[in-house]
Formats: structure tokens, C-alpha cells, sequence
């Protein structure tokens, strides 16, 4: 991998590190709310009040394993919602269980006669890991919004579309159940907001990397359509909008991975016994051999680990590819925030300078004098650029001209932060994938814990503002922050969160975006 795979577990421990500023008071006021299936119990901590652990679907456990997730059976009494639920399914060690379809929300503790707006993050992984312990939302309600994450099936029990299903579910979408139990949250949200104080009708859905690939997920799928009004997309992978960069699977792809993966563990066929058989496995014997580095490993070489299709088109619930849709005007008509980072992860391989440049083919030479001029960086920093770019930079890019085509209002952006503590570091030359959500948040002590001061708390308030305003009205300008303004094409300015604040200009890397972007209108 051209990317220090290490970045993304060190922000997961990182942030949850930063649990512990966030830790309930022990006398902190209790709070009961009503929902469709029983009464809540949070807990107060300052200004705002948790909800944690509140179940959107019934566990998908037994025959409910590889179904689209069902409603979740009414309780009596109060039901206590202090503590996270455990994580879904995956090779990380901790707290799992595919009893795992939880939701979280921080709402302000004093409710105002107007429903809040409602800002949906949906945490980012490969589709392999992540969870929602986290991402901790106290601050981003603290500003008068109501937070909501959830957690969803991954890897092999999220999206795994064996023949047997097909068969057994002929009426329903089979195989992306991840993206299914995101659908399920969502609704969940439209029946259930307005008792913590959210209006159902302000939702923005956010999400990074699978995440903010989620999220285009749901722009495009009709099956999501009118459950969120606005769209921030950080660094969105699994899918991208260049189809070609992160390619999705078929159904019949999907199916063979599936009994490619039965077949290995002895288990053949494609009937109901064959499904029984697969049901019948421990959890834990559905993650070997597919951790996060694993899978993106396998994303990188085109040879995917045996089993793990990642999003399917699966026809309901993705119907063709974000970016075939884009072209089409297929996508849902809201305003959208897009971006990635100044050193973005990358996925792609090359042995040599040679091997690298020569992905361009004819302009081999164009691509060598723009990453490379004076024949002085190494290769594993030109693997970093270039398959960043590749990957995650030119498609943002893409997205937001895609957009601003369809009349959408768009903000593109890009991160360049770093946290003052980390600048004398040579690792650090920007903002590597991931590492721009504590800001997001408002939390950059989850970085660098006491060693944050008044510069990263100040861009930490910069970013989230314009996050909670673009919820609040569908325009991240407001305040006294610079002003932002929408994408333009023409122009090709964007806004850089960089050491010395938020500056809009030309973007720098617009001569390498470009023959990206010539790179992939001679791919399609």
C-alpha cells in the first residue's frame, strides 16, 4: 500500500482515547424519552444528553443472518441507553457481536420549540471494521444539533450475496445488508427524531471514506430516496464516483465470491442445506483472513479476499454505478459538501518509478514532469500522490463537477491540517486519510490528547462550524468564518483547511486532477 496503513487504527485508538474527556458524570441528571418501541434512558452530561445502544432492527442472528434487517420488538418498561452497544462482526479485537444494530444520539439538553436539525454520520472501514464507540457526538450537539451514528453489518455478514439467498429472497434485495441496515437506520430516524428534539425533515447524512462512499450509496439508490435533505461526503471510497477507481461488484461476481468462500471452508451447492450449512458458522470464522489491512490489500493488488464483495449492484438497492448515475441526473437533488485530504490514501501498486508513470500510457512523460520534475522524490511518496489522487482526490472532484452539472448547490474541499504538536514530525507532511474527523468533530485532542492548543482548537471550531451550518440550512456559511463559496467548475477554486486557516483559491493540484480526469474520460 502507498499509505501507512497503521493511520486509520491509530486515529480508531486516538479517538477512543478522547471517550474518556467526553466520560458521563457520575451525578449526572437521567432523561426518559418515548419511541415507536418503548421508553429511553440517557444520560446528561453538560449541556447535552446521550442515548446510547438504542437497537433500530432486530439482531440479525440464526435464519435472520444475510436478511434484510426486520423490525425490532417492542420492550416493557424503561430501557436503559448509557452505554454503546457492542460493534458489529470483525476481525478487530473488541466488544462485537452480530447482535450489533444499535444507533446512538446526542440531542441538546434544553429543547427548543424549533426541531434541531439532524446530522447522520455513518463511520467509514473498508466495510470490514468501524464502529461507533468512536465518534463521539457531545460536541457536535453542543452546537445545536441532533447527532445520530450508527453501526452496520461488515465484511462477509454485510455483503455476501450467496446464491441460496437469491433463491430463498426473490422479492427482496439481496447481498449489500450493510447498506440495507443503514436504509433501516434511516427510517428509523424519520419515525423516531422528533421525540429527542430533531426534525426529520433537516436530516443530513454524513459519513468518510466507505462511509462517504455510503453516503453516495444512498444518493443514488431509489430505495433511500427523501429520507435526508443535505449530503457531506469526506474522502468517499466503496464506492467513489469514478467507477473505474473502486469498481463495484456484479451480482454474479458477488455470488461467486460467496461460493468461492463456501467452497474453501467444504461447504458446496448453491440450495437452502448449503445456506443452513453457512448460517450454522461460528461469527468469528466469517472475519479470518479479512481485517481491514487485509482488504484494502486486497483492493490494491485487484485480488480481493475470498468472500468480501464490498457494495454489489445488486439491482434494488444499487441499481447501476454512482458515477452512470451522475451522468444520468439520477441522484438525489440535495445541496453536498465533498472533499478529501492533502495526503488521502491511496489504492493501487507499482514496483518502479517506470511501472507508475506508465498507467498513463501516452502521457507517461505529462505524468512524470507533474508528480516528478526534478527526478528527486522517492517512489513510495509518488505511489502516495499519485494513487491518492487516483483514488480519492480527482474523484471528489468529479463529484462535485458532476453536482454543479445537475444544478445541486456543492462545496468541494480539501484538508490540509495539521495539529501543531505533530508539525516537526517529517511523517506528517499533510493530512493523511481519516485525520480530518476529530476536527469534524470538534475534538482535536483526540489527536494529540494535552498537547493541543489554541491553533487546533480553533480550526476544530472552524470545520465543525461549517459542518453544523450546512445541516442547519443547506449552506455552510455563517458566522464570522471565511466565506465559502459554491464550487464552481470554470474557476476551479476550492477551500483548503491549512496550518494558517481556511483559504479559497485555485486548487494547486488542478494540472494533475486534470489529466486524471482525461485519464478516465479515455477509460470509459
Amino acid at each position: 500500500m502507498p499509505v501507512d496503513r497503521s493511520s486509520k487504527f491509530l486515529l480508531v485508538l486516538a479517538v477512543a482515547t478522547c471517550q474518556m474527556i467526553f466520560a458521563p458524570r457520575t451525578d449526572a441528571a437521567d432523561d426518559t424519552v418515548q419511541i415507536d418501541s418503548g421508553m429511553l434512558r440517557g444520560e446528561t452530561t453538560g449541556t447535552v444528553i446521550s442515548f446510547k445502544g438504542i437497537p433500530y432492527a432486530a439482531p440479525p442472528v440464526g435464519n435472520l443472518r444475510w436478511r434484510n434487517p426486520t423490525p425490532v420488538s417492542k420492550w416493557n418498561g424503561v430501557r436503559e441507553s448509557r452505554n454503546f452497544g457492542p460493534s458489529c462482526v470483525q476481525a478487530d479485537d473488541l466488544p462485537k457481536s452480530e447482535d450489533c444494530l444499535t444507533l446512538n444520539i446526542w440531542t441538546p439538553v434544553k429543547r427548543s420549540r424549533t426541531p434541531l436539525p439532524v446530522m447522520v454520520w455513518i463511520h467509514g472501514g473498508a466495510l470490514v471494521h468501524g464502529n461507533t464507540l468512536q465518534y463521539p457526538g457531545d460536541q457536535l450537539a453542543a452546537q445545536r444539533v441532533v447527532f445520530v451514528s450508527l453501526n452496520y453489518r461488515l465484511g462477509r455478514l454485510g455483503f455476501f450475496a450467496h446464491p441460496g439467498l437469491i433463491e430463498e429472497s426473490p422479492d427482496e434485495p439481496v447481498g449489500n445488508y450493510g447498506y440495507m441496515d443503514q436504509l433501516a437506520a434511516l427510517k428509523w430516524v424519520q419515525q423516531n427524531i422528533k421525540a429527542f428534539g430533531g426534525d426529520p425533515k433537516r436530516v443530513t447524512i454524513f459519513g468518510e471514506s466507505a462511509g462517504g462512499g455510503s453516503v453516495m450509496a444512498h444518493m443514488v439508490s431509489p430505495l433511500s430516496r427523501g429520507l435526508f435533505q443535505a449530503a457531506i461526503l469526506q474522502s468517499p471510497g466503496a464506492p467513489t464516483a469514478r467507477a473505474q477507481s473502486l469498481p463495484l461488484s456484479s451480482l454474479k461476481q458477488a455470488e461467486k465470491a460467496a461460493l468461492d468462500f463456501a467452497d474453501s471452508l467444504g461447504i458446496t451447492g448453491t440450495d437452502s442445506g448449503a445456506l443452513a450449512a453457512l448460517r450454522a458458522l461460528p461469527a468469528e470464522k466469517l472475519t479470518e483472513g479479512a481485517s481491514a489491512p487485509e482488504a484494502l490489500a486486497g483492493m490494491s493488488t485487484s485480488k480481493p479476499v475470498i468472500g468480501i464483495s464490498g457494495p454489489i449492484l445488486d439491482g434494488r438497492f444499487l441499481l447501476e454505478t454512482p458515477e452512470a448515475a451522475f451522468a444520468a441526473g439520477r441522484q438525489a437533488p440535495v445541496p453536498v459538501i465533498v472533499g478529501a485530504n492533502s495526503r488521502d490514501l491511496g489504492i493501487g501498486q507499482a514496483a518502479t518509478k517506470d511501472d507508475l508513470f506508465q498507467i498513463f500510457g501516452k502521457a507517461a512523460a505529462e505524468a512524470r514532469a507533474l508528480y516528478d520534475p526534478g527526478n528527486r522524490e522517492t517512489l513510495e511518496e509518488l505511489r502516495q500522490q499519485l494513487f491518492a489522487d487516483k483514488t480519492l482526490v480527482e474523484p471528489s472532484r468529479h463529484l462535485a463537477d458532476e453536482m454543479i452539472r445537475a444544478g445541486q448547490p456543492t462545496w468541494w474541499y480539501r484538508f490540509s491540517y495539521v495539529a501543531e504538536a505533530l508539525r516537526d514530525d517529517p511523517k506528517w507532511k499533510g493530512t493523511p486519510h481519516g485525520f480530518e474527523i476529530p476536527y469534524m468533530f470538534d475534538i482535536p485532542a483526540a489527536l494529540v490528547k494535552d498537547r493541543v492548543t489554541p491553533a487546533d482548537w480553533a480550526m476544530a471550531a472552524l470545520a465543525s462550524g461549517y459542518w453544523v451550518d450546512f445541516a442547519r440550512k443547506g449552506d455552510p456559511n455563517g458566522g464570522s468564518r471565511p466565506y465559502w463559496p459554491i464550487y464552481d467548475p470554470n474557476t476551479d477554486k476550492l477551500i483548503n483547511f491549512t496550518n494558517d486557516g481556511a483559504i479559497v483559491g485555485p486548487d494547486p493540484l488542478k494540472p494533475r486532477l486534470d489529466l486524471w480526469q482525461r485519464y478516465w474520460n479515455e477509460q470509459n
